[in-house]
């Protein structure tokens, strides 16, 4: 069929230019995501990683429950490996998933969009949500969080709002490395409504709960080192370490001018 000859185009044929590589690794990974997120949306699902070696492809998800995203005796994984084989048409035995599970999920900004989503869902007013989900975020140790939710909320009509706590840094490349960000659709009774997150990552030598770099404009202060307190010498000891040169003739016959 014309479905099954596209999932099996997906696997990487063995000679590929560099441009078509990353392309297919791009969609690859958009694909996979956008897959897992549906699947595993109520499992705390916070984001996949593709390693890939020559002999097979590791596929690591991360989430805040990783026993259910196993299931009972792996089961689960097991069909979560077989289905996405059989999607991107890779061979027999090539693919292995692992389940992560993340430390702090109050600086994963995909757990806590799906939260807020569960909220919403539940009836909580928007404020309320949004606010205790900012209130989480702060206690977790972020620097800042941002919350946009849009749409028609209680009203007939749609508006946006906006929620902001601590700092946040929006442009160049220390955004891209600690801004989290996760963008969530909320089907409501009423219509649909956008839930965007921000979430600005502290700086970790440890690299667990944020980038190892520090930000470019931090300056560190040292303490001064403290000065070693001068000694007196003992009475007579600067007349004995300084004898006076002997005037005369130097060794070895006439005197020099």
């Amino acid at each position: 069929s014309a479905g099954g000859g596209a999932q099996r185009k997906m696997a990487t044929p063995k000679t590929i230019s560099k441009k078509r590589k990353f392309v297919h690794d791009g969609v690859l990974y958009a694909e996979l995501n956008e897959m897992l997120m549906h699947e595993l949306a109520e499992d705390g699902y916070s984001g996949v990683e593709i390693r890939r070696t020559p002999m097979r492809t590791e596929i690591i998800i991360r989430a805040t429950r990783t026993r259910e995203v196993l299931g009972e005796k792996g089961q689960r994984i097991r069909e979560l490996t077989s289905a996405v084989q059989k999607r991107f048409g890779f061979p027999e035995g090539t693919v292995e998933m692992f389940a992560e599970r993340v430390h702090n999920r109050g600086l994963s900004a995909m757990a806590q969009a799906e939260s807020l989503k569960f909220k919403l869902l539940g009836g909580l007013q928007v404020r309320r949500a949004c606010y205790g989900v900012i209130r989480f975020v702060m206690e977790s140790g972020a620097l800042g969080v941002e919350v946009i939710v849009s749409g028609k909320a209680r009203v007939q009509r749609a508006k946006s709002m906006k929620f902001k706590s601590g700092f946040l840094i929006t442009t160049g490349r220390p955004a891209q490395m600690f801004i989290e960000k996760a963008t969530r659709h909320v089907m409501m009774k009423q219509g649909v409504l956008g839930i965007r997150l921000k979430i600005m990552l502290p700086h970790d030598p440890e690299g667990k709960n944020g980038p190892r770099t520090p930000l470019p404009d931090t300056v560190t202060i040292l303490d001064p080192k403290e000065d070693k307190p001068i000694t007196q010498p003992a009475k007579g000891a600067d007349e004995k370490a300084y004898s006076a040169p002997t005037l005369g003739a130097p060794m070895g016959g006439q005197p020099r001018y």
